[in-house]
């Protein structure tokens, strides 16, 4: 059974992102907060749980969560700050859309930068605590519930534009860098979607040199 809070007593809201070691797409990322009591046997790290149960989940945590939010940053940020510098974007854009500013934060994985709740009323911003925890997504019920719903709706991102480039297997691998994704790099060039800095053929080489 996964826990509940990290930090008792606090409004907490627990962080994981989506499409990190992609080729192609935007990186997305969630924060959930729940009920300090609450509980769920069926959450887990969504890498665990099949696509239909995922979205099946999906509902069940926008309908349980006190507050969510998902947060997005398109390839070209990507590009611009280095995947990681755009996970930690992607979480805190997140936190910022929460209807409920939460007291601490929960992390998945060993790197985050220091989140600072949105100044409002010319008041000084507040930096808000936070933890960051190795395999979170099947340790605490919000990394979880972030995890399942980063990953479904950048699915179904990714699925909307698999139609635009089907060539790509985008609706199977979601831009991972799969064979069959390389292969149609090599035979078609990138898009205007996917990460120029990354490594696209898996040769060690950017992908600057190719043309969309």
């Amino acid at each position: 059974m996964l826990a509940s809070h990290y930090y008792a007593g606090k409004v907490e809201a627990g962080c994981d992102e989506a499409g990190r070691g992609c080729l192609a797409g935007s990186v997305y990322a969630a924060a959930v907060i729940f009920p300090e009591d609450y509980q769920n046997d069926e959450l887990n790290d969504s890498k665990q749980l099949t696509d239909k149960r995922r979205k099946q989940l999906r509902e069940i945590i926008q309908r349980d969560a006190v507050a969510w939010a998902v947060g997005i940053v398109t390839p070209e940020e990507i590009d611009r700050m280095n995947i990681l510098n755009a996970s930690i974007l992607a979480m805190h854009r997140a936190l910022d859309q929460l209807t409920v500013r939460p007291e601490a934060v929960i992390v998945d994985g060993n790197r985050f930068k220091p989140y600072h709740e949105p100044i409002t009323n010319n008041r000084e911003p507040i930096t808000i605590p936070h933890t960051t925890i190795v395999k979170g997504d099947g340790k605490y019920l919000s990394i979880a519930a972030a995890s399942i719903l980063a990953k479904t709706y950048r699915d179904d991102y990714m699925d909307l534009l698999a139609q635009e480039y089907p060539q790509y297997d985008w609706l199977s691998n979601k831009g991972y860098p799969t064979k069959k994704h390389r292969e149609a790099i090599r035979q078609y060039g990138i898009t205007p979607y996917h990460r120029k800095t990354f490594n696209m053929l898996g040769d060690g080489q950017l992908s600057l040199n190719f043309e969309y």
